[in-house]
């Protein structure tokens, strides 16, 4: 807990969006910066993505898609009601309401997303529905809901009683401020490619806790949150949502690795541009995890305390990303 204490601190006003678990006992602690994978493969931010990945392998093993890999791997984390930061009990924002964002993309460029939708606690599987049933990408807020409920969707409430227990103690102490601390949330992530070479991802998120009621970060959004490409690979972002749309991360991570750098070198070179950009942000923390088209998989981040998991055929295994400091 201690290391992530440490990677969750910021003093931006934007907020940061971080977990709350501490690393795996089984975290691998030499810093891995990229290896050659194997097909199917699947990787996943933080240590919620090993229980994303024991699903979404066994879809990849058994010969399914990345696309179902990515999406049945992230609902897993979505039904937990006791994360707080990605679907049901995830942390509301400052005015008791919990919203969520989502996006899901496919090599070829198929790609739908929801964002600031609210008593629907599965938003990436409505997602994958507006990439497969509609001429559009992005459905928002009311629209988003309405939409869901066409599709069979079911309302429920999302603020679990331990969730709502922790907002109305936040009242008390933050003074409906938009403090950010450890208590905040992060995505979960999910990159795969399977057995046939095709490739897909998935981000999905409750958003920052205590945040500005409307606030959307780079989760949902197509080429920040989340980019895939299938002549290159993907990647996908964590941290300061703010500073990730600003430099379009993930789609950039992916066009470095287009132009020849390794997944590790790519998430590396982006992130040393949105560190200089945002030079005033001391404690400004964005990581990405990257995936190419031959197995190939590497992450770093801003500060230490990131970690990602791999799931192949050799088992899972949580690693610790490289940082900047």
């Amino acid at each position: 807990m201690k290391n992530r204490r440490a990677f969750i601190k910021t003093a931006s006003i934007f907020g940061i969006a971080m977990p709350l678990a501490s690393c795996h006992s089984n975290s691998n602690t030499n810093n891995q910066k990229s290896q050659e994978g194997v097909k199917p493969i699947i990787i996943s931010t933080w240590e919620h993505g090993l229980d994303a990945n024991k699903v979404g392998f066994e879809i990849l093993k058994n010969g399914g898609s990345a696309i179902d890999a990515v999406e049945k791997g992230v609902v897993v984390v979505e039904n937990d009601p006791t994360n707080q930061t990605v679907g049901i009990g995830g942390f509301p924002d400052r005015d008791g309401n919990v919203t969520l964002d989502a996006c899901i993309m496919k090599g070829d460029g198929g790609c739908g997303s929801v964002a600031f939708l609210q008593e629907i606690k599965n938003p990436i599987s409505v997602a994958r529905k507006v990439m497969e049933e509609t001429p559009h990408i992005m459905l928002v807020g009311s629209g988003a809901k309405k939409f869901a409920l066409e599709q069979g969707f079911k309302t429920e409430n999302l603020l679990t009683e331990q969730t709502k227990k922790d907002y109305l103690e936040w009242l008390e102490t933050e003074n409906y401020s938009p403090e950010i601390n450890i208590e905040n949330h992060d995505t979960i992530s999910t990159l795969a490619l399977d057995a046939n070479g095709k490739i897909a991802g998935a981000c999905t998120t409750s958003g920052a806790a205590w945040k500005m009621h409307g606030r959307v970060g780079d989760s949902p959004l197509i080429g920040a949150g989340l980019f895939v490409d299938e002549e290159a690979g993907a990647a996908a972002a964590t941290g300061l949502g703010e500073a990730v749309i600003r430099t379009a991360g993930s789609a950039m991570v992916v066009e470095a690795m287009r132009n020849g750098l390794s997944p590790y070198d790519a998430c590396k070179e982006v992130v040393d541009r949105i560190r200089k950009k945002h030079a005033t942000l001391k404690d400004l923390q964005v990581g990405f995890v990257a995936l190419d088209m031959k197995g190939n998989y590497g992450a770093y981040s801003i500060h230490p305390g990131f970690n990602y998991a791999i799931g192949t055929i050799n088992g899972h295994t949580l690693f610790d990303a490289k940082s900047m400091f």
